[in-house]
């Protein structure tokens, strides 16, 4: 046990020297939320499935608004908008779009399967 007390101390002392705050100890077994997910925070509110899938929603959109408007003025002429910017915020909303396209399958497939389970 005088091992894992060492160690401790040692990755504690690492810690202060690099300025970072020390190991905290686990909180009271009895903090764990009803539904046994996780610990508690006093008021901290987790965000809801669909708060959760809003926002993604909304940042594939931004993506796909970036990519747009960096096309468009990499079209017109801007020369901030460089060819390599267009090309990586054009790829960036591509790869978003199509994992949002696999959630939503995914989503889709799990309920057909619930719904098809016999009672």
């Amino acid at each position: 046990m005088s091992d894992v007390t060492s160690i401790l101390s040692q990755i504690r002392s690492y810690q202060h020297q690099l300025g970072t705050r020390a190991l905290e100890p686990m909180p009271n077994p009895g903090a764990f939320t009803p539904n046994g997910v996780g610990f508690e925070q006093p008021g901290v509110k987790a965000p809801s499935f669909g708060e959760t899938l809003q926002n993604a929603l909304e940042g594939v959109n931004g993506a796909q608004k970036n990519a747009g408007a960096l096309a468009q003025a990499f079209e017109l002429g801007d020369p901030r908008a460089d060819l390599a910017r267009v090309m990586v915020a054009a790829q960036q909303s591509q790869v978003a779009f199509r994992a949002t396209v696999e959630v939503r399958n995914r989503l889709v497939q799990a309920y057909q399967d619930v719904m098809n389970m016999p009672l």
